[in-house]
């Protein structure tokens, strides 16, 4: 991996793509993959230097053979690195798709969680990508124990719901609470979070983002990282067919 001239590190943030093969397919004309292909395509028309999904990069683990080997193949042909952060509908469990040959055969594809228990080290970007897998259906805290930074850059991954005062106390559902000061505790450069279909800016800190869902919103987050030390954050249009229900 080469960097960029000037030292910037260019990341595309995208989120809850929900591969699948019956609705995701027939909204983009039969191919189940197409958000996913978009997201690529956006990833390499910027040169970004990592793209990060985080959480529901598939819709469950319950897919055909060939869409979870044509999403391999597209990954696999991305050419750069992938930081994928298992969410709720893709947790890591016994006999996950991400055990498939194809998706663990991918070089370029980190799973934290699964190649990597919390972090991911891309050293010649001095970058550090971290994140807590969901591991499971059952309720979880997303930012539960901020790791210490070990590089320059921290980028941290987080699918849950922000709340600014979660109440951790009620539990008639699993809800992966993400609140203020579990973003605050953290410390990182960009928090890039999942599970909203719709593009926010939440929290205090002004550095905890969703760039919501493709196929809703439409977006991806493009975040460079400047050799001056700014951390800029811009949405960028894709490529791509949306839910016939989305706003802007």
């Amino acid at each position: 991996m080469t960097r960029r001239a000037g030292g910037d590190v260019l990341i595309i943030h995208s989120s809850d793509l929900h591969l699948e093969h019956d609705y995701s397919a027939r909204l983009h004309g039969g191919d189940g993959t197409a958000v996913l292909s978009a997201v690529l395509s956006a990833a390499r028309g910027f040169q970004a230097d990592v793209l990060v999904l985080a959480g529901d990069t598939f819709d469950s683990h319950r897919l055909p053979v060939d869409l979870v080997e044509r999403a391999a193949g597209l990954i696999s042909a991305a050419g750069l690195p992938i930081v994928l952060l298992p969410g709720n509908h893709d947790p890591v469990v016994s006999n996950s798709i991400y055990a498939h040959r194809a998706i663990s055969g991918a070089a370029n594809l980190h799973v934290i969680g699964v190649t990597h228990e919390e972090a991911v080290i891309l050293d010649d970007l001095e970058l550090e990508v971290w994140g807590r897998a969901h591991r499971g259906y059952a309720d979880m805290i997303p930012l539960e124990r901020p790791r210490q930074r070990s590089t320059r850059w921290q980028v941290v991954l987080a699918h849950g719901h922000y709340v600014p005062l979660p109440d951790r106390a009620t539990r008639l559902r699993p809800s992966w609470l993400i609140g203020d000061d579990e973003l605050a505790a953290t410390g990182a450069d960009y928090i890039a979070l999942g599970h909203w279909n719709r593009p926010a800016t939440v929290g205090a800190v002004k550095k905890a983002y969703y760039c919501g869902s493709p196929s809703y919103a439409g977006t991806v987050n493009l975040v460079r990282l400047t050799a001056m030390g700014r951390v800029e954050v811009h949405q960028t249009k894709l490529d791509v067919a949306r839910e016939p229900w989305a706003v802007d």
